[in-house]
């Protein structure tokens, strides 16, 4: 099969930054986001995330703002703009290569021909599993999975399947998108299956707002752990077998104490 590039050389105003904002605090905004959101002169994304940025960072540019669900819509808009010759931000929150746009962006590229038609650069940002574990302790120092709890893209069988496998191999587990309205009983689910291959005692984090307004920080025992507090601003940390509380901290242990004979 023989695919065409353009010949042409995009400008230097015909540039799209898929930039991830972390977790929402300014103070976890990269400096390399920062400056690349500094000389954008289009900010493109989902109206929650536009409003965790500082104002001095939106003063004078045009911005494209949609709601839940209309990423795919965000992306093409964004992509647009660039190709007009207008610098432009996509914004995600965490970083955007999790669970998040730099995907979609690429897709709809590669699909129209146009990968070579922009300077396309994917910004990293502090990803919510990492602001999230921060805030519990220690839970990720060994090998850990993600899964995502949302069946619109996944099918739920499938979800199933990848969280059979992450207990039986005795990962720490990140759970995305744990719980909302129209999938109150996906963590339940979830956590029934995890019981399978976790011990009572296995701690379980619960963060909320993750260095926004209302951050809260909660651990518990897997028997206690209590679904009702969970939403879809928040992110839930299964321990493995060897995770335990350390006072008010979660910890798995990376196995220093085994090489040093201790």
């Amino acid at each position: 099969m023989h695919t065409t590039h353009s010949s042409s050389t995009p400008s230097a105003d015909q540039t799209l930054h898929v930039i991830g904002l972390g977790p929402g605090d300014q103070a976890c905004l990269t400096p390399m986001a920062r400056q690349a959101l500094q000389e954008a002169q289009c900010i493109a994304g989902y109206s929650l995330y536009l409003d965790l940025l500082p104002e001095d960072l939106l003063r004078g540019k045009k911005l494209i703002s949609t709601g839940m669900r209309r990423e795919e819509e965000r992306c093409r808009e964004a992509i647009a703009a660039a190709l007009q010759g207008s610098s432009t931000a996509l914004v995600c929150s965490g970083d955007p290569g999790v669970y998040a746009l730099a995907g979609l962006v690429l897709e709809i590229l590669e699909a129209e021909k146009q990968l070579e038609a922009l300077n396309l650069t994917i910004v990293p940002g502090v990803p919510a599993l990492c602001a999230c574990a921060a805030l519990l302790g220690a839970p990720l120092t060994h090998d850990f999975a993600c899964i995502s709890l949302s069946d619109l893209l996944t099918p739920w069988s499938l979800i199933e399947k990848r969280l059979h496998a992450a207990g039986m191999a005795d990962f720490v587990l990140v759970i995305y998108n744990p719980r909302s309205r129209g999938r109150s009983q996906h963590l339940a689910r979830a956590m029934d299956i995890l019981k399978k291959y976790r011990s009572a005692e296995c701690p379980v984090g619960l963060v909320r707002n993750a260095y926004r307004l209302g951050q809260s920080t909660t651990i518990f025992a897997l028997s206690d752990f209590d679904v009702e507090q969970v939403d879809m601003l928040s992110l839930v940390i299964v321990g493995n077998s060897e995770s335990y509380r350390a006072g008010r901290y979660m910890l798995t242990p990376r196995g220093y104490h085994l090489e040093s004979g201790k």
